[in-house]
């Protein structure tokens, strides 16, 4: 029998500008495409056959908060229908802080919207500059103070190691988020992806990376001043006050499936990982031609699903029970792990004392670098 998710995600690709350091499937300046991805959606979203009511629903991008806000309403309604939210739900919506009104704030309000994940990057003007963002400081605080109001609670995005920033420029940004006591924090350092026009800048000697040591810094940082602030430090880039987790970001850590649709876009259900064509027309045409929209699928085996979950289980502060894990997929910790759970304590990355595995600080720091070894059969 299919364990159904109870987390679903809706990709919106549209942008106003397309930033050079991102590397997610968004379309900017084709507006003009959004009856049609309406409709694709509408399409899509048929194929489940019937509702499938949810515990978190997100609509990520691209950047949701660009759509008037008639077709934003559309598309939750759209949404709404395929997946009922159940009592106690968390439904999320991603905005960018010079979109966001009074007037959107409440009608989001009125529909069940529980959370926005605001992103704000920072509140430094030349990072926000480099990272061609089209708010600031002010624009921020407005956009919280009317979200605080309609009550939906808030998680801030914020973006270390960007190109010529130090380490001062990103403590006031944490101190500056801080004023405004969101409920969450999402902290990442930034890569440079191979295919953004950051990356070509970097190429060629224009600007430089952040090097690693600093990067250190800037998260043991963030992980000092914010648990100093009373947020729980509970996922590798996560912070929350009491009560704020995402449910939507441990459904995926946890391992149990979700749910998702549009341009892009990946679900995990029963085992089965599907991605949509990332490319926002090839993804239309081919719904709008009575075609699949999946460019890629794979039915994990059980120890790849186990692998999976130990991977996504590590990023958890708490860690992995060990007979919760055996119980669920049917592997002991010591067996998946092999030499590496030796290893990986030996060099003080690995916490395990036959109950919990959990990353160490070091391992905390280093836990990209473990993840190829842990995946590999």
């Amino acid at each position: 029998m299919v364990d159904w998710p109870s987390a679903a995600y809706i990709h919106l690709p549209f942008c106003r500008h397309h930033c050079g350091y991102c590397d997610f499937p968004v379309i900017a300046g084709r507006d003009d495409l959004l009856p049609r991805l309406l409709e694709a959606l509408g399409i899509e979203l048929s194929g489940l056959e019937r509702e499938r009511p949810v515990k978190s629903l997100y609509l990520g991008g691209g950047t949701p908060s660009h759509l008037p806000i008639e077709s934003l309403e559309e598309v939750i309604r759209l949404a709404q229908d395929w997946f009922p939210l159940l009592p106690g739900h968390e439904f999320t919506v991603e905005a960018n802080p010079a979109d966001v009104t009074a007037g959107w704030s409440e009608s989001l309000a009125s529909l069940e919207v529980t959370r926005v994940s605001l992103g704000v990057q920072s509140f430094d003007k030349a990072t926000l500059d480099l990272l061609e963002r089209d708010h600031d400081e002010e624009m921020i605080r407005t956009a919280v103070g009317f979200l605080q109001d309609a009550a939906i609670d808030i998680s801030l995005d914020l973006m270390f190691a960007v190109p010529g920033q130090t380490i001062e420029p990103w403590k006031r940004d944490l101190e500056k988020a801080l004023e405004l006591a969101p409920g969450h924090f999402s902290i990442q350092g930034l890569t440079v992806e191979p295919s953004t026009p950051l990356h070509a800048r970097v190429v060629a000697g224009e600007l430089v990376k952040v090097d690693e040591e600093l990067q250190r810094q800037m998260y043991l940082a963030a992980i000092e001043r914010l648990s100093a602030a009373g947020y729980e430090h509970y996922e590798i880039t996560s912070f929350s006050l009491p009560g704020h987790r995402s449910r939507q970001s441990e459904a995926y850590w946890n391992g149990s499936g979700y749910f998702a649709a549009g341009p892009g876009a990946t679900r995990f259900v029963d085992g089965c990982r599907e991605t949509n064509h990332r490319d926002t027309v090839t993804y239309l045409d081919h719904l709008l031609s009575g075609r699949s929209p999946v460019s890629s699928s794979e039915q994990l085996s059980p120890e790849m699903v186990a692998r999976e979950r130990l991977v996504f289980g590590l990023c958890q502060l708490e860690g992995i029970e060990a007979e919760v894990f055996l119980d669920e997929t049917g592997f002991s910790l010591p067996e998946l792990m092999g030499e590496c759970l030796e290893l990986y304590q030996a060099r003080g990355l690995l916490e395990w004392d036959k109950s919990i595995l959990r990353l160490t600080r070091d391992g905390l720091l280093l836990s990209d670098s473990l993840w190829p070894s842990l995946l590999e059969p």
